[in-house]
């Protein structure tokens, strides 16, 4: 819903070329996603009014290579909060949105959502690895609003992946740092705040989940639970969460002045986020995504895949 639905479904990157922007061409193949999914919401609807079973309407798919729960209780949890439905509002500075680079430097469509996260040298953010796989430069535009870019453009100079995620597309492994830079040496984090970056958290807490749907073009937000979905995917239940929003935070304790929080997730993972716009997943972060963010500060020396950009 959000990468390949809900931003790029993005080819894993290749050592040392850069891979970012959406591939473009996408055309009938998103129509007849976008139906897919007003189809199995359709779909769901009516089952649970006739009293069927989910699977007996094919509405639960098992991954082969994730044990997931299967019992009646485990598939509660694919079943969306149909109520629930995210609202356009003006922004938070910390997240925004991904944006192609043309060839004459200016900024293209945007494609998927990020948010800058707390670092030592105040230059990183985070959003999910398959929004930054299809070649080409990319820019991040921190609180964009209509055309507003109250924080500036920011080009990104590096990205940093796991190597499961380029070898395997590892669902676990859906999440990327960016280095960003702005004029005469500015600190993103100097200008937007950045937000904290939550290891280890346990599922079922209030989260705040932003993100630029790609046919419009301000943010959406919404408050609900992020539950588990299995041992490295988490699961949240609002709608409107369409392509463009891969990427985007899942955030606890948002502070209501700086709209600053911390970042337990991205839209991603499992199905690269969701196949339907009411359903968004996100790799959990534990000991990988504590490792890669020590990598892409520096706190540890190890080989990731990492692309060069604009240097």
């Amino acid at each position: 819903m959000q990468g390949t639905r809900r931003g790029v479904k993005a080819e894993p990157a290749v050592l040392e070329e850069t891979a970012t922007s959406p591939a473009s061409g996408d055309g009938g193949g998103e129509s007849s996603r976008r139906r897919a999914r007003a189809c199995r919401r359709i779909c769901l609807v009516l089952a649970l009014a006739a009293g069927l079973s989910l699977s007996a309407v094919g509405l639960i798919a098992t991954p082969l290579d994730q044990d997931l729960d299967t019992t009646a209780a485990g598939a509660q949890s694919l079943v969306p909060t149909l109520q629930a439905e995210g609202v356009v509002f003006t922004g938070t500075p910390a997240v925004g949105a991904l944006f192609s680079i043309t060839g004459g430097g200016s900024l293209g469509g945007h494609f998927c959502s990020a948010s800058v996260v707390d670092s030592p040298a105040r230059d990183l953010v985070i959003t999910a690895a398959h929004c930054v796989g299809g070649g080409g430069q990319i820019a991040f535009v921190p609180g964009y609003d209509n055309g507003r870019m109250p924080y500036g453009v920011w080009r990104v100079t590096r990205v940093i992946v796991d190597p499961s995620w380029t070898s395997s597309a590892n669902p676990g492994a859906d999440v990327a740092f960016l280095v960003v830079t702005g004029q005469d040496g500015a600190r993103i984090q100097d200008v937007t705040g950045g937000e904290q970056l939550g290891v280890g958290r346990a599922a079922g807490q209030d989260v705040r989940v932003v993100g630029y749907p790609q046919a419009s073009n301000a943010p959406i937000r919404c408050d609900n639970l992020a539950r588990e979905f299995s041992p490295t995917q988490l699961v949240f239940d609002c709608g409107g969460y369409t392509d463009g929003t891969s990427g985007g935070p899942f955030l606890e304790d948002v502070n209501p002045t700086t709209g600053l929080g911390t970042v337990i997730g991205v839209i991603g993972g499992y199905e690269q986020g969701g196949d339907i716009a009411s359903v968004s997943y996100a790799a959990r972060f534990g000991a990988l995504v504590a490792d890669l963010y020590k990598t892409a500060t520096g706190q540890l020396s190890r080989t990731p895949v990492t692309a060069g950009y604009g240097q």
